[in-house]
């Protein structure tokens, strides 16, 4: 269910509606200071990664001074991560272990699950008063939830820096710290960490 006054709508459809170049004159509009990756990844490669099928961008809108204006957004992705049994709570852990496969060589789980790959309000024109945190974070969470009632799962994920005030943020909207992946590649030029902390949330009902 998304929140009333606010405009949920899928960049891919966006796309097909406006046209790709309209599309990034939308996303040109959007920053994010406190993050320089989630705003360069919205306007340099959420396009590109919604058209592959890598991940999908959410736009949220709403309506200030009689104008639709772009408040946040957030992208999913499918992806698997790996889970120690020492990491979680008896009951989580029980909970978490029906959809997932347990790897006796590597002496943890395997689990498939939808990850909340990018997640910022728009600082532009101080529009990320028109949302909070926990609002933005809600929609991606009832997004992944509505999903999962038709195809099945209960889990989702994300990966953080490992910043005190962010992971409280997760923390105090369900999610709970299982383990840290270390950051290679191409990702090690977009950070300013070597490894991101993984953070997880069982979706009941």
């Amino acid at each position: 269910m998304i929140m009333t006054g606010y405009k949920h709508v899928n960049l891919n459809d966006l796309v097909i509606e406006l046209g790709e170049d309209d599309v990034k004159l939308i996303l040109s509009t959007y920053s994010c200071p406190y993050n320089k990756d989630v705003e360069w990844f919205l306007r340099h490669k959420a396009i590109e990664f919604s058209k592959q099928g890598l991940s999908k961008t959410h736009l949220i809108f709403t309506s200030y001074k009689d104008e639709l204006v772009l408040i946040g957004y957030f992208t999913l992705a499918t992806k698997f991560f790996f889970l120690k049994k020492s990491s979680l709570s008896n009951r989580l852990r029980r909970r978490i272990s029906k959809f997932a496969r347990y790897d006796n060589e590597l002496k943890r789980y395997q689990i498939t699950a939808p990850l909340i790959a990018q997640l910022g309000k728009n600082y532009t024109n101080t529009y990320n008063r028109l949302i909070t945190g926990d609002e933005l974070l809600k929609m991606a969470c009832d997004k992944v939830r509505g999903i999962q009632n038709e195809i099945g799962g209960k889990v989702v994920y994300l990966e953080c820096e490992d910043n005190e005030r962010l992971i409280d943020f997760y923390r105090q909207n369900g999610f709970v710290n299982f383990g840290k992946r270390e950051l290679d590649g191409d990702e090690l030029d977009k950070s300013n960490t070597k490894y991101y902390i993984q953070m997880l949330k069982y979706l009941d009902t």
